[in-house]
């Protein structure tokens, strides 16, 4: 049966045509900002950094850090049910260095290219995946459409869509009809996502939960973890995971009225940010170190402004409050930190991960704090909340196997 194409997908398949006009010069711009790495910007207009592996190969998609991260526990769920190989494309380049320290079992990445014809058939024609899995809510049409012309069976996992990014989508709603059609197989986090991909034209969605749960532990490198301990020298410090400037702010103030000063480390969502965030906490009176400059913990605050190293802080810190939860960003995932032993703090604010928090409230795995609060949470002994956050991440990586049998079965055989 031929899948719909209504006017609003044929009328952005149409405009597709038109991104090689500007791609080349704006990756390259982005290239000068630091945007893009070097040796391999050219992977987003469809040319290969990689060879293909003999044999099937599974293609999962993501877009940014945090989804990217994700796939791997479904990747390796999968990888102990089938011989395949696995390649997952994201946008981000923090994504793509992040991930290279933390591959699943015979995985490659590769940038996912930008949604144009002529670099979707180079991609295609290159990686022949057998299956397409895409991940949470970003649907690329041009890519939905190229894949299932070429008979790829496609999947939606990990969905999540919460009632402001529905409202945004619905005005669209005959265009997510006519890609939703192409899925094989639709799972949500949640059934209020569910409900949403429904309104959309899903159809048969099922309710998973999320993938960030089951993640496995971030990595860390053996001699930069010991020596990350031995710079702390015994201290207790306290992480601000992820943070963003309303974080920061919150988490400022609370150190300052705190009755006794641990050491804090903040590690900013973006490490550029570092020399801000020093300025701000000089501000407040307190005195800072950069690990981006080769400094050490040997001030009131360590921002460890550096990228791919939260395997290493979520280890060393018995306590992480969650960024993104004071502020429009509406929380990060908590299990990165519960799956390596700390305690998860976070603010108000977490939208995005409803789901995610309430298990973790539910089991006495998580503390909400308020400005006014968290002075005395800072400094509080939250083992007994760890554990029980661990518990939860363990038990969880060990449920995908039957979401990864299902995804299997729609792989198309050789032949």
């Amino acid at each position: 049966m031929t899948s719909p194409t209504g006017p609003w997908l044929r009328a952005y398949l149409v405009a597709s045509r038109l991104i090689p006009l500007c791609a080349p010069a704006l990756l390259r711009r982005r290239l000068s900002r630091g945007k893009e790495l070097p040796h391999r910007w050219r992977e987003k207009l469809g040319e290969p950094g990689l060879r293909r592996p003999d044999g099937r190969l599974i293609w999962l998609h993501a877009v940014g850090l945090g989804e990217t991260l994700a796939l791997r526990g479904l990747v390796a769920a999968m990888a102990v049910q089938t011989d395949a190989d696995f390649l997952v494309t994201s946008t981000t380049r923090g994504s793509a260095e992040v991930l290279a320290a933390n591959l699943p079992p015979r995985t490659r990445h590769q940038f996912m290219p930008l949604d144009a014809p002529g670099y979707l058939a180079r991609f295609l024609d290159h990686w022949r995946p057998a299956l397409s899995v895409w991940a949470e809510q970003d649907l690329w049409p041009g890519a939905v459409v190229a894949a299932a012309q070429r008979g790829i069976p496609l999947a939606l996992v990990n969905a999540r869509m919460n009632a402001a990014a529905f409202a945004r989508r619905r005005r669209w709603q005959g265009l997510y009809a006519d890609l939703f059609a192409r899925f094989s197989l639709v799972a949500a986090q949640d059934s209020v996502t569910a409900a949403h991909l429904q309104a959309l034209g899903a159809a048969d969605v099922r309710v998973t939960g999320s993938l960030k749960a089951a993640v496995p532990p971030l990595a860390a490198e053996p001699g930069a973890l010991a020596a990350a301990r031995a710079a702390l020298g015994g201290q207790q410090p306290v992480l601000l995971a992820a943070s963003h400037p309303e974080d920061e702010a919150v988490t400022l103030a609370a150190f300052r009225a705190a009755k006794s000063r641990p050491l804090l480390l903040i590690a900013p969502r973006d490490p550029g940010r570092g020399p801000e965030i020093a300025a701000r906490a000089a501000e407040h009176g307190m005195t800072v170190t950069r690990r981006s400059l080769g400094e050490g913990p040997t001030a009131d605050i360590w921002i460890v402004d550096t990228l791919g190293e939260m395997g290493l802080w979520y280890r060393l810190c018995p306590t992480t409050l969650i960024g993104g939860s004071f502020g429009p960003t509406e929380g990060h995932n908590p299990w990165e930190a519960a799956s390596l032993g700390s305690a998860i703090l976070h603010g108000p604010r977490v939208a995005n991960f409803t789901a995610d928090f309430t298990t973790l409230h539910e089991n006495g795995a998580a503390q909400s704090v308020s400005e006014g609060s968290l002075p005395a949470a800072l400094l509080a002994d939250h083992s007994a909340m760890a554990t029980r956050a661990k518990a939860l991440s363990d038990a969880a990586q060990g449920g995908l196997a039957p979401l990864a049998a299902d995804l299997l079965a729609l792989v198309v055989k050789p032949g």
